[in-house]
């Protein structure tokens, strides 16, 4: 068939219409691009090209008691260059000059440093590295170098700035002060006092600063200055002491190494106040070092065996139902409920006693009989007493991880048993941690009024309080004067060096009051048996100023696990050290103590001051401040290296030694 001139017309015809169809939707597309949805592709363009980044602010710092500083944020820079930015005269001009600064600064050739910056510049590298991670003095150093003292545009320099947290007494109390933790999946959580006031003081505001893209998924800052600054957080300052923090700490990382125990923790707190003076928790890791790894102290609720008795007890006398002079027998130290006994540590008992030395000795059955025997028939009387006690309920502290107390009540048949009553007497089926256990023992110290553990004494903007943080009462009496007062002699008997089960622990030099305990662990399978080892009290027993509790889990069972002797020594040296090393100013008249040691040592430096006036003193144990007031007019030079409390641990030039004119002489503090 035969190709018309009419049918090629109409197929040029068809070709045209679509190449002019295509030709309106090119133009109407233009159009709208560039008048009708112009802004919006405009916007896409640069919000593609520049970001707003988000610039965290410094967290506040974080103070003991005294304003030594605990943690703080250090500020850190990355310096780089966007090799590409200088114009070709003014890189020639500074590339010399500048890469001469860097050899001094990193110890690298010069011709190191300028073969790679012109190889940056060749391959058009908007993002070299200059300096990672310096500190702000190395900074300023860095920025003034030739080329990148000319800044962001004419000298293509980049700045980037990070914040570290930084503990300046290293592991000492690291869980309670609080840390930064990030997971798997990014997302960033904080522990003790860092975590629970973080949001809300330490915190800060975060500022603002425009970067521009430059490939490769890389960021450059626009100027040198940023859009929105930052506001950093409030200071907060903490109840804890510094150098009660150290003793309780190391008192207790040497008794946990003495034992091979698994982990423990210690609390000091001040009676009056509920401010927590230390806080030491150390566990054990796989090589068999102890660090702080849990803050067993706050999370850890556990049976408390034998401390639970001052509750009993406490509960019962409240009640009226015994007094401590009451005589109990303890049926040749064994006692049987529904199958199950109750045993006493001594073998065969102690015949018949009052339940005031019941107490005294730990008479697991002396304590049972008597509880058994006045709340048998109605043991919800016995359980809400010590509901009323405040022992059923958390603290609500703001540090996150509070452990549930557990009290079984009669009403609750899943928890409640036949045995229920006998064993929470002395101190099983019933769970509390090491701080709720010592906030009672600190209600008892404190004539019955029980006080929540403080942590914060304020919070601060430079020297401007913000927030005070007052003492918080739980319960203004627990119970009753009398009742307080027998229990307060119990507990110094307990310590006194004839009575109780702490007679070990007795000092003739200074007065404790407390309670052992020594709790089984893993009962039920004997084959994982093990022991948690504890003492709680206070000192002054007649005048407490602070109440203490030291817990020690899964001490080897070959060296020892009474409470006694695991625990009961911590409880003794922060108490023995707290008198002799921590001025107690209100304590004076009552304690009369005057340490032997210390004075016969004073006697001897005099003594051969008199004689010769460049005699070296014994200053370790001195503070920093007082060994130098105390050398200053020796004629010496005295340099101190200082890490931690300021206390002096060790001098280079040993007591009683001739000093030579301008001798150096080194101490260091920790």
């Amino acid at each position: 068939m035969a190709v018309t001139e009419k049918d090629i017309l109409n197929k040029l015809y068809f070709v045209a219409g679509c190449m002019f169809v295509f030709i309106f939707l090119v133009v109407y597309k233009l159009v709208d691009i560039q008048f009708i949805q112009g802004d919006k592709y405009r916007d896409l363009g640069v919000k593609r090209a520049v970001e707003n980044v988000e610039i965290p602010a410094n967290r506040g710092n974080v103070y003991s008691a005294d304003g030594s500083l605990l943690a703080t944020s250090i500020p850190k820079y990355d310096i780089r260059l966007d090799a590409v930015q200088p114009q070709n005269k003014t890189f020639q001009e500074y590339i010399k000059p500048l890469c001469d600064s860097l050899a001094k600064f990193t110890g690298k050739p010069a011709s190191y440093h300028q073969q790679r910056i012109r190889k940056a510049r060749a391959n058009k590298n908007r993002y070299y590295l200059i300096a990672r991670d310096i500190g702000y003095s190395d900074y300023l150093r860095v920025r003034n170098f030739p080329l990148l003292e000319l800044g962001a545009i004419k000298g293509g320099l980049i700045v980037e700035q990070n914040t570290k947290r930084e503990h300046p007494m290293g592991g000492i109390a690291h869980r309670s002060i609080g840390y930064e933790r990030v997971d798997e999946d990014g997302n960033v959580t904080r522990a003790g006092i860092d975590g629970a006031y973080g949001e809300e003081y330490l915190k800060g505001t975060n500022g603002h600063r425009l970067k521009q893209k430059i490939g490769n998924g890389q960021w450059k800052p626009i100027t040198d200055y940023n859009q929105t600054e930052p506001k950093d957080g409030y200071d907060v300052y903490t109840t804890i002491d510094v150098n009660i923090q150290d003793i309780a700490h190391h008192a207790l990382l040497e008794q946990l190494e003495k034992y091979k125990a698994d982990h423990g923790c210690v609390v000091v707190m001040e009676t009056q106040t509920g401010e927590v003076k230390a806080i030491a928790n150390l566990g054990r890791n796989s090589e068999g070092n102890y660090y702080e790894r849990r803050n067993y102290a706050v999370w850890e609720s556990h049976e408390p065996g034998s401390t639970f008795k001052l509750m009993a007890l406490t509960a019962a006398l409240e009640d009226k139902v015994i007094d401590t002079s009451d005589v109990v027998d303890t049926k040749n130290g064994i006692l049987s409920f529904y199958g199950k006994k109750v045993r006493d540590s001594k073998r065969g008992g102690y015949g018949k006693i009052s339940i005031g030395k019941a107490f005294e000795v730990s008479s697991n059955t002396g304590i049972v009989s008597a509880i058994d025997q006045h709340y048998r028939s109605n043991p919800k009387k016995f359980v809400e007493r010590l509901y009323q006690m405040n022992l059923n309920q958390k603290l609500d502290l703001p540090i996150l991880g509070e452990g549930e107390p557990i009290i079984p009540h009669p009403d609750n048949k899943k928890r409640w048993s036949g045995i229920a009553l006998q064993w929470m007497a002395y101190g099983y089926g019933v769970s509390f941690t090491p701080l709720q256990t010592l906030t009672f023992y600190n209600a008892i110290a404190n004539n019955g009024e029980m006080v929540k553990p403080q942590f914060l004494k304020e919070v601060k903007e430079f020297d401007e309080t913000i927030v005070p943080f007052k003492k918080e009462i739980i319960n203004p009496r627990i119970c009753s004067q009398e009742t307080v007062s027998k229990v307060k002699q119990l507990l110094k008997n307990v310590v006194d060096k004839e009575h109780g089960t702490g007679h070990k622990l007795y000092s003739p030099n200074f007065s404790m009051a407390g309670k052992t305990g020594t709790c089984q662990k893993d009962y039920a399978n004997k084959d994982k048996l093990n022991y948690i080892s504890s003492f709680a009290g206070f000192f002054p027993a007649e005048n407490p100023k602070y109440s203490c509790i030291v817990v020690i889990h899964e001490p080897d069972k070959s060296v020892g696990y009474y409470g006694a002797d695991v625990s009961g020594p911590v409880f003794k040296k922060i108490a023995q050290k707290i008198y002799t090393d921590t001025p107690l100013v209100d304590e004076v008249e009552t304690l009369e103590l005057v340490d032997a040691k210390t004075k016969s040592d004073f006697d001897t430096y005099f003594e051969l001051a008199q004689k010769y006036k460049t005699i070296m003193p014994d200053v370790v144990g001195m503070s920093a401040m007082d060994a130098l007031a105390l050398l200053e007019n020796m004629d010496v030079e005295v340099k101190v290296k200082l890490n931690g409390s300021g206390i002096i641990k060790k001098q280079s030039v040993d007591k009683s030694i001739k000093l030579k004119k301008n001798q150096v002489i080194v101490l260091e503090a920790s």
